[in-house]
């Protein structure tokens, strides 16, 4: 069998990233949202660890994620890499070692629910600190645009140039930092490493709803955006919409959030809890709901961030991300928000319990849930 390649069939609409994916051996998991804890990983010789690529439906051409296991005792072979992750901590405890530019190491111990960033292309390694259970990581990464612009393994994964100016201070692996004061909504922390994001205190920002609280971080200096937002008992976040990319992460408690592109169309819904992500289309208007007895958290990772937007649609996003959609901004106010919205709400805290403090936010008498 003749089994020779058209050079031009060859070079028509390639995916580097996916088809390198496809080489490394290890579950790759396509879904509109996935519950990273429950995902099958499979020895990954590249790492030394067991690992999954998951691919979000409205992921974009930007980011993946990358879930790591470490079985335990185990410690992953050492990496070093082109390309930026900010990394979440599923289950599990134990340390990163980071060797920067100038030979140093510097250690930090994590834990569930630690997030940290790698800086670009220094040399690390994650190590399991329990003998009995195993540890479970999700990086989130722009190994899709690294890979999709250079289209060479080696350039990614052997190149020796390293970014000093990127690792950041020693306290920047202790777990301190430095607050950037800007306005609500766009306070920045600057770090590489907090120790526990259920924990980490917020700053109110009232603009996008119900009470709620917020941080945009800056990570090893990177293009990678992360911010984490709480939810009040009994509240939920307004209406708004953006580009694809951004990943969203439950850390603390449990909810829904809604998407839709028109109002007349059926919302679509994704159930969340800890550890369950996913990432709304480009420009699909979606919605956050806290349905727990308790505050709610969730993490949102993305390429460009306040730091470096890269993008000019990043810029727009986020100096438009709590201004009303009337007034050329990217939110529904509550007052605009299609009457299920709140009906839907009504009816899933009954499940749970909890009770409904919307009521100083929108008229709630309309309503008969």
């Amino acid at each position: 069998m003749d089994t020779a390649v058209d050079p031009e069939e060859k070079l028509f609409l390639h995916d580097p990233y996916l088809e390198w994916c496809a080489g490394e051996g290890i579950p790759i998991v396509e879904d509109f949202g996935v519950h990273l804890p429950d995902v099958e990983c499979k020895r990954w010789d590249r790492w030394g660890a067991n690992g999954a690529f998951v691919h979000l439906k409205g992921r974009g051409d930007w980011l993946s994620v990358i879930v790591v296991e470490l079985e335990p005792g185990a410690k992953s072979d050492p990496q070093q890499h082109m390309f930026e992750e900010v990394v979440y901590v599923l289950s599990g405890h134990g340390s990163t070692t980071i060797e920067t530019a100038d030979g140093k190491k510097h250690s930090f111990e994590w834990g569930k629910g630690s997030l940290f960033a790698l800086p670009l292309n220094a040399r690390y390694q994650h190590f399991n600190g329990s003998g009995q259970e195993p540890a479970r990581m999700a990086s989130t990464n722009n190994l899709p645009m690294v890979m999709n612009v250079f289209h060479n393994e080696k350039f990614v994964f052997e190149n020796p140039f390293r970014f000093p100016e990127r690792e950041g201070s020693s306290d920047y692996y202790s777990g301190e930092g430095l607050f950037i004061p800007k306005r609500p909504g766009r306070h920045m922390w600057e770090t590489n490493f907090v120790p526990d994001l259920a924990s980490f205190e917020l700053q109110k920002w009232n603009a996008r709803g119900a009470g709620g609280s917020n941080m945009m971080f800056v990570l090893a200096d990177g293009t990678m955006h992360a911010h984490m937002s709480e939810m009040p008992v009994g509240t939920y976040k307004k209406g708004h919409r953006h580009g694809a990319d951004f990943h969203v992460m439950c850390v603390t408690g449990q909810g829904y959030s809604i998407l839709w592109y028109n109002q007349d169309e059926e919302i679509v819904k994704v159930p969340w809890e800890h550890g369950t992500v996913f990432a709304p289309p480009d420009l699909m208007f979606h919605q956050h709901f806290n349905t727990s007895p308790f505050p709610a958290r969730y993490l949102a990772t993305a390429c460009g961030g306040l730091r470096y937007p890269l993008m000019e649609e990043k810029r727009r996003i986020f100096m438009g991300m709590d201004v009303d959609i009337n007034k050329g901004g990217a939110q529904i106010e509550y007052e605009d928000q299609d009457r299920r919205v709140h009906q839907m709400f009504l009816d899933e805290i009954k499940k749970t319990g909890a009770v409904s403090k919307m009521g100083d936010f929108i008229d709630e008498s309309q309503y008969t849930a």
